[in-house]
């Protein structure tokens, strides 16, 4: 009977506030009947203690389950009789931290449905409880969840802002971060200024404030605090360089190209060019964009682009090839069409067969017929060029680097542009003085024939102190990107169904 007795104290020591009398066994659930002890109670309005009884009553709760069977627990409580004249006649006994007021489960089930709600939400929370023999529907999981408070915040000193898509291109919210502890502050349901604003000026105490390039934030922050520091993301300084270099490689294409084998008289190169023929001949005669557009049905971004083209031929794309099958053999095909030019495809088809080709007749046609086997290497796209220019030059093998040299070498352009992409690299890295090497940088820039370059230049200068404290101070907004990311965890998660009081307690719980 002792043993009996201690084991059971060890299953349910969760439950050592309680005077365990019986535990019943009834298949799939474990009934036990408890009640509370015969001590001195505090009432809850005087404090007085009593153990005067009034009367009992029974509480039904649900606890932790036992060998995936559920435990409904019965407990018996007092309702005693309050000793201070004036106070509350009766009061019904509480043990704290296990049977709280007006709850169907115990404290530590209750914190376990918590855990769970606060990491999968409704119908992915309700799944794995009822793996472990808890029983509850997806509302009570969102219920639950909801119920669980969200933490209290002080002001930051650094503060994160940056914009998360509920619904792209239609509806978008603000998260707020803590920029130097990284823990969540709020989430705002809306990224325009006026929502920031308020925020702010209900929170005062902010020094630094984190933040992309909108202009939207900055003007925000101006309003409010116009002493407070404002810092431009460094990640995104380095995306809208990227974009920048992107373009201007898409536009030397046919300059860079000549390194590959390349050919640029294809009847899409045609088609560029005489298109370029045509607008410039309509800006010729004094007929405006729009207008040419309209004429030429064409869009007016594509008009725009044809337009800053100084020549047709920075406007053919270099052809992009993707490996094949056929390029392990390409020094056998060439030898053989140096030793007898008139080898009939099907024949250079059987002799790569034998040695191991595995491909079609018709990939080897093509192959031949794009004039890749004449070249030393096949082309690469302008995507691939612009990611040879960003990559760290250490971060480069030997093959990469020399055909970085190759393509850039070929256009003094691409030379230019390389060493401008290094020089601007180089300033990520916070140090004092790196505003006034970005002057320089910007100098350089507007000095090259870069034009895509140049409006990212003005860019920076339109936003030039926010930028210039990104270079200079170790602040950043990362942690809010990460948090960012997280975010479309969880809205993948919701599969885009939950609203936004929901979205925002999870990414605060978070």
């Amino acid at each position: 009977m002792e043993s009996a007795d201690h084991l059971v104290k060890v299953a349910f020591s969760g439950l050592s506030p309680l005077v365990i009398e019986d535990v019943a066994d009834e298949e799939d659930l474990i009934r036990l009947r408890a009640r509370t002890p015969d001590e001195p109670a505090a009432c809850p309005g005087c404090g007085a203690g009593s153990s005067r009884v009034h009367g009992y009553q029974e509480r039904t709760l649900a606890d932790l389950p036992v060998d995936e069977r559920r435990v409904v627990l019965v407990a018996r409580v007092r309702r005693l009789v309050c000793p201070t004249r004036g106070c509350r006649q009766t009061f019904r006994e509480q043990v704290p931290g296990l049977l709280e007021r007006h709850q169907r489960r115990t404290a530590r089930l209750a914190a376990q449905i918590g855990a769970v709600v606060r990491e999968l939400a409704g119908r992915a929370g309700a799944r794995v409880l009822a793996a472990w023999a808890v029983r509850l529907s997806r509302h009570t999981a969102l219920r639950c969840l909801l119920a669980l408070p969200l933490p209290v915040f002080e002001v930051p000193r650094v503060l994160g802002v940056d914009d998360f898509a509920l619904r792209r291109r239609q509806r978008y919210a603000t998260i707020l971060i803590d920029a130097e502890t990284r823990r969540r502050v709020d989430v705002l349901p809306d990224r325009g200024a006026d929502a920031l604003e308020a925020w702010l000026r209900a929170h005062p105490g902010v020094e630094v404030v984190c933040r992309d390039r909108s202009g939207a934030y900055a003007e925000a922050v101006r309003r409010v605090l116009p002493d407070a520091v404002q810092v431009a993301d460094r990640w995104h300084l380095w995306h809208n360089l990227a974009e920048a270099v992107r373009q201007e490689v898409a536009a030397h294409s046919a300059c860079w190209a000549k390194a590959g084998p390349a050919p640029t008289d294809g009847p899409r190169a045609r088609t560029t060019r005489e298109r370029w023929r045509q607008i410039h001949d309509l800006l010729d005669q004094g007929v405006g964009l729009l207008d040419c557009a309209r004429r030429l049905n064409l869009a007016l971004n594509t008009v725009k682009r044809y337009a800053r083209a100084a020549e047709p031929d920075r406007l053919v794309a270099a052809p992009a090839f993707r490996p094949t099958l056929v390029d392990p053999y390409r020094d056998h095909l060439r030898r053989r069409r140096a030793e007898e030019p008139g080898v009939p495809v099907l024949g250079l088809f059987r002799e790569i067969r034998e040695q191991g080709y595995t491909g079609s007749h018709n990939l080897l046609v093509r192959y031949l017929n794009q004039g890749r086997l004449d070249g030393d290497r096949p082309a690469i796209s302008p995507r691939s060029l612009t990611r040879l220019l960003l990559t760290r030059p250490d971060a480069l093998t030997d093959a990469q680097r020399d055909r970085l040299g190759e393509l850039t070498a070929a256009c003094p352009e691409m030379t230019t542009l390389a060493s401008l992409v290094r020089g601007f690299a180089a300033l990520l890295d916070p140090a004092d003085g790196n505003d006034d090497l970005l002057t320089t940088w910007i100098t350089n820039a507007r000095g090259a024939d870069l034009p895509h370059l140049h409006a990212f230049s003005r860019g920076l200068e339109l936003d030039r102190q926010a930028v210039d404290n990104a270079l200079t101070l170790p602040h950043h907004n990362g942690g809010t990107e990460g948090v960012n990311t997280k975010t479309k965890r969880i809205m993948r998660q919701m599969h885009g169904r939950a609203g936004f009081p929901l979205l925002r307690h999870r990414i605060l719980l978070g």
